[in-house]
């Protein structure tokens, strides 16, 4: 299993299972990277500039599944940041508590980090002709979960995998934000318990 590199689990084997799209890539399938920031690595903004910066590993977006001749680990600049606000390993959904301190249910977890940005490989017609990174830890891959299975893949080595409910803690702490949500939304300001408490009294 992929490890950080203070040696703790990251909870599973293949972290680019969990990549659905590059953060780079527009909805056209175009590197955003390339074209925006061509001069932080020309040479592989040129080689996708030949090819229309279409994402090699996405491909033809008209074409079912990632069509392009790259996988996700062949490009030195893949990025992936999941936004889904709910916990990937439970399940459990995130309740923000607005104008709170409280802490959130989420937390972000890393699957890799990024690397230096500084891999001598090439990328050529049918990807590197290289590894990018020999421990494969050259991209940074996130999801979220929640604090409780945040703490169990971490602190007791369990799997992103693993079949999972929700914790009763975390069940707990998401039901008293949505009481709170509740009781928020059906606050009465000081005016209208004044005209309900005098029509009351002029019954």
């Amino acid at each position: 299993m992929e490890k950080t590199d203070a040696g703790t689990t990251v909870g599973v084997e293949d972290p680019y299972a969990y990549v659905d799209r590059c953060d780079h890539c527009t909805d056209d399938g175009r590197c955003r990277f390339a074209v925006e920031r061509g001069d932080v690595d020309p040479e592989f903004a040129d080689e996708l500039s030949a090819r229309d910066f279409r994402c090699p590993v996405v491909g033809d977006p008209q074409e079912s599944g990632l069509a392009g001749p790259w996988e996700w680990s062949d490009c030195r600049h893949m990025r992936a940041r999941n936004r889904d606000r709910k916990c990937a390993r439970c399940g459990l959904e995130e309740r923000r508590s607005a104008h709170t301190e409280d802490r959130p249910l989420l937390e972000e977890h890393h699957l890799s980090y990024a690397g230096d940005g500084n891999q001598s490989a090439n990328a050529q017609q049918n990807g590197p002709s290289e590894p990018v990174d020999a421990d494969g830890l050259t991209h940074e891959i996130t999801i979220y979960l929640c604090r409780w299975c945040h703490a169990k893949v971490h602190d007791s080595w369990a799997s992103i995998e693993d079949p999972a409910s929700p914790d009763p803690e975390a069940i707990a702490a998401r039901e008293a934000r949505r009481s709170r949500e509740h009781a928020e939304l059906g606050f009465e300001s000081a005016a209208e318990r004044v005209n309900e408490d005098s029509e009351l009294s002029g019954r």
